[in-house]
């Protein structure tokens, strides 16, 4: 099987390992527009060659989009374009519903697959893939009945060889969702770590004092700014409604300590305790 990866950075050169290491492919291409990221990943054997978008889409029995959201929606209907006819489509965007939008008008729609695999770190780049980063993890599959059988079976596969657990909903939920669950997170991140070094500017020796918990919690405010502004962007509705109720869950938190409430602060934390029944 031949694949054409589209961006080689963390997601798409960690497929790109893994598949290499697998078998699964017999020749790998990468398409990439940043040249060090070209080079980059031919010397570290991610790829097999590096080409032109005309070029990569010959021939390719599987073409993997994985670019920032805002470029994969633009691009999509060019890559449709350019496929034979059973070329299989798909992307590993972490929103769905503006691809899937751009995918239904195309003539070659069944071709494609909607698809994330909820997996990542805070680094970027091709010197940040590694061939074990999707295991165990979860890979959504959105809008399946748009997407043929023989595509459906391909991508089966290919998540079956990065050893992920797929589940399946539409690309209205998966969006909804995917705020809560994800976009919020890297929010708080951000936000923390600016309001941090902010005030480094008046306490030189804050970073001295922080522990494993300031960590991990502002971990996510090291990703790739490029990566994630589209991703807030392109789910702006469901980002905005969830910022809004976490702004007023902080608002109350801070109620409860201006007030010397105790009791209240207890029971909220209490309240958020319960999170260890679904998360173990």
């Amino acid at each position: 099987m031949k694949v054409t990866i589209i961006g080689i950075g963390l997601i798409g050169g960690s497929i790109a390992k893994r598949l290499k290491e697998s078998k699964f492919t017999s020749e790998v291409i990468g398409v990439d527009n940043n040249e060090q990221h070209q080079q980059l990943a031919i010397e570290l054997d991610l790829v097999d060659s590096v080409k032109t978008l005309y070029e990569a889409l010959k021939n390719a029995d599987l073409v993997i989009l994985a670019i920032p959201v805002d470029a994969a929606v633009k691009l999509l209907p060019k890559v449709l374009d350019g496929i034979q006819n059973e070329t299989v489509v798909v992307d590993m965007g972490s929103t769905k519903e503006s691809i899937c939008i751009v995918a239904d008008s195309h003539i070659n729609r069944k071709n494609f697959v909607a698809t994330h695999p909820m997996a990542g770190t805070e680094h970027s780049g091709p010197n940040a893939a590694i061939s074990n980063l999707f295991d165990d993890k979860r890979a959504i599959i959105c809008d399946k009945h748009n997407s043929a059988d023989f595509a459906l079976k391909i991508v089966d596969q290919l998540y079956r060889v990065l050893n992920m657990k797929v589940i399946e909903m539409s690309s209205h939920e998966h969006d909804v969702h995917i705020a809560y669950v994800s976009h919020l997170s890297h929010i708080t991140s951000f936000v923390l770590g600016e309001t941090v070094l902010e005030k480094e500017k008046e306490v030189k020796h804050i970073f001295n004092m922080a522990g494993t918990g300031f960590a991990s919690t502002v971990r996510l405010a090291k990703s790739s700014p490029a990566m994630w502004a589209p991703i807030f962007l392109e789910n702006a509705k469901h980002v905005s409604d969830v910022l809004e109720t976490y702004i007023q869950n902080l608002k109350n938190f801070k109620q409860l300590i201006d007030t010397n409430d105790a009791e209240g602060l207890t029971k909220s934390m209490e309240n958020a305790n319960k999170i260890r029944e679904v998360i173990k």
